[in-house]
């Protein structure tokens, strides 16, 4: 009988280790550090400061600020664009703060906090063309850059892709009147748009998007504590003007970005929108 029963707590014992282990925000509380991935190098969200080298950016800024919430140190990982789903699936971070959209893929790898901004994909045209609805532009020729979320707005939105390897690329094809317009998020159409009138082109952005994109942490998939724990973070901080602080310090409108932040902290189980792929 004893055998038996230490051969059932030695049985036991990896699956309550595991268990243990899978705990992620009790990880971090004996750890007292939070593992927070951001961009490498993307400003204006994270990259090295040309003098001290150290990264700074609108991610890293919030990483701070979570981490300041969840009362734990912070420690940055600096990841690629491709590294930020297998680096919180393989547990190499807690959670990714790098301006990171809800797709349908990502959401099967990993799980997203509730929204602290609603990226857009947006369409620029030519000034004639800036008041027409997206409905307008069903079977319309429109450019983006190639394999990306504007691409997939366009297909969604009944238009004909046009794509290109690049945003200047598609670009150009609007001023040759290849196409009728470019998709792309709002930042880059903001400078877009910007550098076009300083060349005597006169461009806007249709006032309806083309596609939104919740944008949210990364964290491992079936982690309740820890997304419980990130979403209180969040919402507290948004309250407290923090968020606002750290965009409008960033992107907002006395930056080169020029943008208004118009949406709070939001349940993404509320949102009413269609995700891309």
């Amino acid at each position: 009988m004893r055998i038996a029963h230490a051969s059932l707590a030695l049985m036991l014992f990896p699956l309550m280790a595991a268990t243990a282990q899978a705990d992620q925000w009790a990880d971090i509380q004996a750890r007292q550090t939070l593992g927070c991935g951001v961009y490498s190098d993307v400003p204006p969200f994270s990259s090295p400061n040309p003098q001290t080298r150290q990264l700074e950016g609108m991610d890293v800024d919030l990483c701070t600020a979570l981490a300041q919430q969840l009362g734990v140190k912070l420690e940055l990982k600096p990841l690629s664009g491709e590294a930020r789903i297998a680096e919180v699936k393989m547990g190499r971070v807690d959670v990714v703060v790098a301006n990171l959209a809800y797709t349908k893929t990502r959401a099967q790898q990993i799980q997203f906090s509730d929204p602290y901004y609603v990226a857009k994909e947006v369409l620029v045209v030519k000034k004639p063309l800036v008041d027409k609805p997206r409905a307008f532009f069903e079977g319309k020729r429109i450019s983006a850059t190639k394999g990306s979320t504007s691409e997939q707005s366009i297909r969604m939105a009944k238009a004909t892709p046009v794509t290109f390897q690049d945003t200047g690329s598609a670009y150009l094809a609007v001023q040759q009147n290849k196409v009728l317009g470019v998709v792309t998020n709002t930042m880059s159409a903001t400078k877009l748009v910007s550098q076009a009138k300083a060349g005597g082109v006169d461009l806007g952005i249709t006032a309806e998007p083309m596609a939104l994109e919740p944008i949210g942490v990364g964290m491992k998939l079936d982690q309740p504590a820890l997304l419980a724990k990130v979403n209180q973070a969040l919402y507290a901080m948004d309250q407290s003007g923090q968020i606002d602080q750290i965009w409008n310090k960033w992107i907002g409108p006395q930056t080169e970005y020029n943008l208004v932040r118009e949406e709070r902290v939001q349940k993404l189980t509320d949102m009413k929108f269609e995700a891309l792929e």
